[in-house]
């Protein structure tokens, strides 16, 4: 069932066609408002196909079980184990033993109340992020089937372009996929797992600095980025950049390539992958990558934010200088171009980024 609207719909409107779908069953996936399951812990979401979990912080130590992709684990408490890995050695202790920071990432859980401003926004729509460990994406069919396809993650960025009845008669975004050109392929996901973002969370930081007083440097022997303003880092952080591995005839290299750049072009939701429509988990699918970006333009290498790991201080990607979300937010705020409100684009020649 979707919904239009001659005029500009009132809640009362949007209510009535909610009721229409009451009798819908509650539909996967549904999270508590609060976000921890024990008083003072965390919950940490199983980012990679299987992960096992050792009797001590130590990857030599005995296997008691394994977790997999999108379990939701209590995590009660780190540690910084003595043995490692030298540049990740944070390990949490769960129910029954202890597992590997690099491949969890922290969420939480928030339930947001629909914004019906959404409905006749103008083009490309408002940005919105993820605020449940996952949400699955679903695409309508035929005869009002509807059928899996992306599970969305925890502070991904989206295009929210509409607000429709979703499947369980309850209120779900529809989602503008960059990568995708067809109406056809929005897809939709409940509005209660999403919060739009802000134009003031988006404002430029330090804009009074001139662009030629800011700069990036990214260091792969450390795997380090710092943020200049003149010779003064005002920010220092660990990332994973691309992976190092001998060139193969037919292969995109993975490692981050060497020299001096410039932002190009800033994006706060990309598309990354093999553009596929599926609902494969293991598929090399990252809809909504959050805070892009893009400096060196032959392969379209960016930074961004990632939430497919948190093995910062570890080459990881295909090339990009992956980063926490957070950080990755004040980046995007902070470098040239300044970022332009309902743009899923912002060109133009931007701060230097010198990889070395």
């Amino acid at each position: 069932m979707s919904f239009r609207f001659d005029r500009k719909p009132d809640r009362r409107d949007f209510l009535k066609y909610i009721g229409m779908g009451a009798g819908a069953a509650a539909f996967f996936p549904f999270f508590q408002q609060s976000g921890n399951a024990i008083p003072g812990g965390k919950v940490a979401r199983v980012a990679i196909s299987r992960l096992s979990v050792y009797k001590e912080p130590w990857d030599q130590s005995e296997i008691l079980y394994q977790k997999f992709r999108d379990d939701l684990i209590n995590v009660y408490y780190s540690v910084n184990s003595e043995h490692g890995p030298g540049y990740n050695p944070i390990w949490y202790r769960i129910w029954g033993g202890y597992v590997h920071s690099g491949h969890l990432q922290l969420v939480e859980t928030h339930m947001n109340t629909p914004d019906y401003s959404v409905i006749g926004a103008p083009a490309p729509g408002k940005i919105g992020e993820v605020t449940v460990p996952f949400t699955q994406a679903q695409l309508p069919g035929s005869q009002g089937v509807w059928q899996n396809v992306f599970r969305l993650y925890y502070q991904s960025v989206h295009w929210i372009v509409g607000l429709e009845t979703g499947p369980d008669g309850r209120p779900w975004y529809r989602i503008k996929d960059e990568i995708f050109d067809l109406d056809q392929l929005d897809y939709f996901v409940p509005a209660e797992h999403v919060r739009i973002v802000s134009e003031a969370e988006l404002t430029p930081i330090s804009p009074d600095v001139p662009w030629e007083r800011k700069r990036i440097e990214v260091k792969i022997g450390m795997q380090q980025l710092i943020a200049y303003e003149d010779d003064i880092p005002v920010m220092t952080t660990t990332v994973s950049t691309g992976i190092q591995r001998k060139r193969i005839d037919g292969q995109i290299p993975t490692a981050t390539p060497l020299g001096r750049f410039n932002i190009q072009n800033k994006m706060p939701s990309k598309h990354m992958g093999d553009g596929q429509m599926t609902d494969d988990l293991n598929a090399y699918e990252l809809p909504g990558v959050p805070w892009v970006c893009f400096f060196e333009p032959v392969t379209g290498i960016a930074t961004h934010g990632t939430y497919w790991h948190t093995n910062f201080g570890m080459t990881m990607s295909r090339g990009c200088v992956n980063m926490r979300n957070e950080e990755a937010k004040w980046l995007f705020r902070w470098s040239y171009p300044k970022f332009t409100n309902n743009k899923i684009e912002t060109i133009g020649l931007g701060t230097p980024v010198f990889v070395s």
